[in-house]
Formats: structure tokens, sequence, C-alpha cells
């Protein structure tokens, strides 16, 4: 294995590092982070959930990796201590439309793997979430929830005790390959690796674009807004409750989450930023908003979804109309219960075409790999994709 650079350091940069450094003789490992602390941006602005991989292709990288990476990703919670719950999750059809779809996804659950999954009539769901409404449901006990700030505090610390540098305030802002070396050019200084792997999250593309890639997907950002239950409505959702993915919307829906350190969270929706660090609706960026104009893809995608483009930002400003989505799933939710909570950004690779990447996308060079598309489940599966991640590192170095 050789000495290896890895751009990132949210999740699944930092758990790519935890699992180059464990075999017995490991490479030498630095990770490039350009906030002055890991994980600040997906891998913490999320809704903590642990998806269990109810709605993945089954064949596709997504599902296989996020079966796995769940339980990866809850035995590493036990063994570090971090904060999780395995409380599960109900997927309602609240309309005669959505069964069909209720009943592929239960096909999907089993087809990949998942444990203990069960359609439930309304008396039966109603057990679990009694207030939530609907015409049936899915049941997944293997879903929880967890603190994913504790496990990226958790990974840093286990990648400095066995020998791997973790460089913050460190944005990559050339890449240049004299020889047989990768050199980064920092703030913080040079870096020089022989092999790198880019795991930039919103930046992925351009990071790719640092080492030679042709940029044929773009990162599009979208933001994801939530809000808080007040404390005298908590009580209306025990766990998680989702709905239906609507085939014709390229996102889950807003659904309601119970926090791991307490509270409940509704949302996110998903609603086209014009930053791609962009929390709020007003942040701006020139650079990115310039970058997202110009790619014919956003587009042709606007063209594809403008009911949904449209639906998101009239949700985004209205808290009365994010509160009719949710009375979907919850009726006795009113808009004075919610509370307006925090937001995140996903990073969603998108093709010229216009469509949204939905697999895990790994490209592959001899002396480069390039991790372009990890949306949700990636933070679950982050230590399946690590694995995955050194496996191709170990076929293209032992190829080289």
């Amino acid at each position: 294995m050789r000495d290896t650079l890895i751009i990132g350091g949210g999740l699944v940069g930092l758990a790519t590092a935890y699992r180059l450094l464990e075999g017995s003789r490991p490479p030498r490992v630095t990770l490039l982070e350009k906030e002055p602390q890991v994980g600040a941006h997906q891998s913490t602005h999320n809704s903590g959930v642990l998806h269990a991989g109810l709605y993945y292709r089954p064949g596709s990288v997504k599902a296989r990796l996020a079966v796995s990476g769940i339980r990866q990703m809850v035995a590493f919670c036990r063994a570090e201590g971090v904060a999780h719950t395995i409380c599960g999750k109900l997927v309602v059809a609240t309309a005669p439309q959505e069964l069909p779809r209720l009943d592929e996804l239960l096909r999907r659950g089993l087809a990949n793997g998942l444990q203990g999954l069960r359609k439930l009539e309304p008396p039966e769901f109603r057990r679990l979430e009694p207030h939530a409404a609907g015409l049936a449901a899915v049941h997944v006990p293997e879903e929880g929830i967890v603190d994913y700030a504790q496990v990226c505090e958790r990974l840093a610390r286990r990648i400095q005790e066995r020998g791997g540098a973790i460089v913050t305030g460190a944005e990559v802002t050339r890449l240049a390959r004299p020889g047989q070396t990768w050199v980064a050019h920092t703030p913080r200084g040079e870096y020089a690796a022989e092999f790198l792997i880019n795991c930039a999250g919103l930046h992925c593309d351009r990071v790719a674009a640092l080492a030679g890639e042709a940029r044929e997907v773009r990162i599009v950002p979208f933001r994801g807004e939530y809000y808080q239950l007040g404390r005298s409505s908590q009580g209306l959702v025990r766990n998680l409750i989702y709905p239906v993915p609507d085939p014709l919307f390229p996102f889950l829906g807003v659904h309601f989450t119970r926090l791991v350190q307490g509270g409940v969270e509704a949302g996110p929706n998903a609603v086209l930023a014009f930053a791609r660090e962009g929390y709020t609706f007003w942040t701006i960026n020139g650079r990115d908003l310039v970058d997202a104009v110009a790619f014919p893809g956003l587009w042709r995608f606007l063209r594809r979804y403008p009911a949904m483009v449209k639906t998101e930002l009239v949700q985004s400003l209205s808290q009365a109309r994010f509160c009719r989505s949710l009375q979907r799933l919850v009726p006795e939710l009113r808009p004075e219960d919610l509370v307006r909570g925090g937001a995140g950004v996903r990073a969603q690779a998108m093709s010229p075409a216009g469509e949204l990447v939905q697999d895990f996308c790994l490209v592959r060079r001899a002396n480069a790999l390039h991790v372009l598309n990890a949306p949700s489940p990636a933070a679950t599966a982050s230590l399946a994709i690590g694995q995955e991640i050194v496996s191709a590192v170990g076929v293209v170095s032992a190829g080289s």
C-alpha cells in the first residue's frame, strides 16, 4: 500500500483513513480538511439517521454498502461509546396510489437482506406511532439514530492514535504530479504522497478537476431545511416516521426524526441552493452560482421537475405549507408546533442530461480514486465505503 493523501475530512474521508490504518503495515496517511474541524458540512448537517438500506435498488453499490454499513457503524458506536439508539422506523402510505410503491419498498428491503421487515395495517402501526395516519406502513426495525459529530470525533482520534495525520485549515488550491508523486498545495503548506483519494464532498468535482479529471458530472447543491417540534408537541412522534417516496420526486420527502440527544426534528425539504455551503436561503456564492447556471444539466433538470422545484421553494418560504406536507403523516401537527431549526446541504451529483446520479460513484485511476457521488446514506455507510475504497486502492496499488 502506498503513502496516501486524502482530501476531505467528512465521514467518508475519515472512515477511509481509519480503514487504511487498520492493517499491520499501514501506509503513511495524511488527511487534508479545509475547515477548522473535521465533519463540518454534510457529516453533521443531516438527520442523524442510521439507514438500513430499504430504498435502494437491489444489486446497486448503494444497497450493498448501506446494508453492510449500518452494521459496521452500529458496531463502531458500541465499541466507542458513541450515542446511538436502534429505535426502528415506519414508512407510511397515506394515499391508495402509494400502496404498490410501499410493497415495492418491502420487496427491495427483503432483497437487500434487511431483517424483521413487516407490513402493518393501521391498528398495528399505531401501536408504534399512535399519532401517525395512513393506509398501511412498513416497519424497519434495524434503523436508528446516532450522533454523527461524535462518530467524527472518535474516528479522528483513532486515526491520529494509529499514526495518521489530520491537517485542518488546509484547503487544497492546486494539485501537481511531478513524477510519481502527488503534491497538494494548501495554505498550511505542501503535502506529498504517491496516491490520492478525493473525498471532498460538496467540492469533489472541483478537486477531481484539479487532478486532471473532466467534470462530466457536476455537484449541484440542494439545501435541506429542518424544523424542531416544540416541547408540547414532541409526544406526537416516538421515533422515525417517513412517507413513501414519490417516484417523480428524486428525494425522500419531509419526515419526522427523533434526535439521539432529545427532541424531534421535521424535514428536510430539498431546495436548490445558491451556494455549495448555503445553509440559509439568502446565502449566495458567486462562483457556485455561476458554476451551476453554466451547467446544461441544471436547466434540463429544471425542465424535468418544474413542479417539484416550485413546491420545494414555496415550502421553504412558508411554514404553513411545510407543516401541510408533514400533516399527511401526523394530522394533529399545527404550524405553531414548529420551530425553525438548522439546515444541511446535500452534495448531489448531476449528469449533463439533468439526471441525478442515484448510486455511489467511485472513479478509480492508477494513482488516484475520486468519490464523486456519496449522498445519503453515505454517513451510515461511511465505514463500508471506506472499506470499499481501501479494497480498490489495494487492487490499483498492486497492479501499478
